[in-house]
């Protein structure tokens, strides 16, 4: 592939990369000519990825244990170099009522939506520096942060606040490297993760359907693609909404 969209050459680390919006982006980034490397605690999932074409690699993760997040980093570089791209894909979309709120489902949602992020973006970033190229970093957040709602999301939209708001102060003192943050925001996917998530019915307006039609991960993969590409070399803190039309109705 070459053009304005040519990723070859180039390494990703995605989290997450093994089901739902996370193989959409893998896919994206490999026809683009990028190596991918898959972040995941599923390995079985990644090695599927990886028989299909989907992804060049993976190294085993758990979002929760800074030592595991520490560790997986520096085996992506060890095997690869520094990541040219790091996708903070992963998360939880778990429910549960406010007023039945606790705080082990918030510090669960929190810890694997916004501290691994912070945590990857970290590790991964002083990479980046050390090898002296620059690099992109893309953050998934949430449309319901602009209006996609349904009951039980508190801690869940709580913690894909801190990841946007993470976006902006990373992109303020990495910009100095050459290396961009940005933020996107899918909307309804009907991802295993999604479908299966626990707690209460999703009750809510979120539930309508967007007029443009609902969002498939390869959707969400050709956001993240913009972001990682030669066209977006002077885009940063940003953030793009892929919803289907979701927030004009």
């Amino acid at each position: 592939m070459s053009g304005p969209f040519d990723l070859t050459g180039r390494v990703a680390l995605v989290t997450g990369g093994a089901s739902g919006i996370g193989v959409g982006i893998c896919e994206m980034l490999t026809e683009a000519g990028a190596a991918v490397v898959i972040a995941d605690r599923d390995e079985a999932g990644a090695r599927k990825q990886i028989e299909a074409g989907v992804a060049a690699d993976f190294v085993a993760v758990d979002l929760t244990d800074e030592a595991s997040i520490v560790g997986a980093c520096a085996e992506a570089v060890m095997r690869h170099g520094a990541p040219w791209l790091l996708v903070n894909n992963a998360g939880l979309q778990h429910r549960e009522l406010l007023l039945d709120g606790t705080s082990a489902h918030w510090q669960r949602i929190n810890d694997v939506n916004a501290r691994a992020p912070f945590l990857m973006i970290r590790e991964v970033a002083q990479a980046m520096i050390a090898k002296g190229n620059g690099g992109r970093i893309v953050n998934c957040a949430s449309c319901g942060l602009v209006g996609q709602f349904v009951q039980g999301l508190a801690a869940y939209l709580a913690s894909k606040g801190a990841l946007a708001a993470l976006t902006t102060s990373a992109a303020f003192e990495l910009a100095e490297h050459g290396i961009t943050v940005n933020t996107v925001l899918p909307g309804g996917v009907g991802t295993p993760g999604a479908i299966g998530a626990e707690g209460p019915p999703p009750v809510g307006p979120g539930n309508r359907t967007p007029p443009l039609g609902y969002c498939s991960p390869r959707d969400v993969g050709s956001a993240v693609l913009y972001f990682a590409t030669p066209m977006a070399r002077l885009v940063t803190n940003q953030v793009l909404a892929v919803d289907g039309g979701f927030t004009v109705t």
